[in-house]
């Protein structure tokens, strides 16, 4: 569970950063081209011992900065990594505003989502509105696709067309079709 590997990797990082020797500084000022060394740092030196990497780690001990319904969320997994991340950088007044939207909605912020929530907090623009008001937003994901299979279309469309040709004249024949049955409705 996300929860378990982040209280985890928390405690790990904290034992190897009180075992005495300062790695986290080795090398990051002296690289010629003063580029920043991630060697000697403890999520670098976890990342060997396990199977993430150094920023999958930095990720996971985010995630305790989060209130149990929100991790809760995560390790049923009906909230991502990347939305977790995002909201643990908010109070957790706000965190509990999105936890009772969540309630009253059963909706999950987007990642999208997400981050304007915590730029708006970080912009000291954040309330129980404007969290309802982005949580309540249609998301990409959430708005209606239609396919249309182009070998049941084919007859109707003249041949030759271009794709962008072919759309057009659906388009028109939809808009045709709709003004003649809004006639037939109005002889009624």
């Amino acid at each position: 569970l996300p929860s378990e590997k982040a209280k985890a990797y928390a405690m790990r990082m904290e034992a190897m950063k009180r075992q005495g020797k300062r790695n986290d500084l080795e090398g990051v000022t002296s690289h010629p081209l003063g580029a920043k060394s991630r060697e000697g740092r403890s999520d670098t030196e976890l990342s060997k011992l396990v199977n993430d990497s150094p920023s999958q780690i930095q990720r996971y001990i985010r995630l305790n900065n989060l209130v149990p319904e929100l991790m809760e969320l995560v390790d049923e997994g009906r909230m991502k990594m990347r939305q977790a991340v995002e909201l643990s950088y908010v109070d957790e007044d706000t965190q509990r505003d999105i936890v009772d939207r969540i309630d009253e909605t059963d909706v999950i912020p987007s990642h999208e989502q997400a981050i304007r929530i915590r730029k708006a907090y970080e912009d000291d623009d954040i309330s129980y509105d404007k969290v309802s008001a982005i949580m309540a937003e249609e998301k990409p994901n959430q708005k209606p696709k239609y396919k249309l299979s182009f070998e049941k279309l084919r007859p109707f469309i003249p041949k030759g067309y271009t794709d962008a040709q072919a759309e057009d004249y659906i388009v028109k024949a939809l808009e045709h079709y709709r003004r003649y049955l809004q006639r037939e409705q109005a002889e009624r």
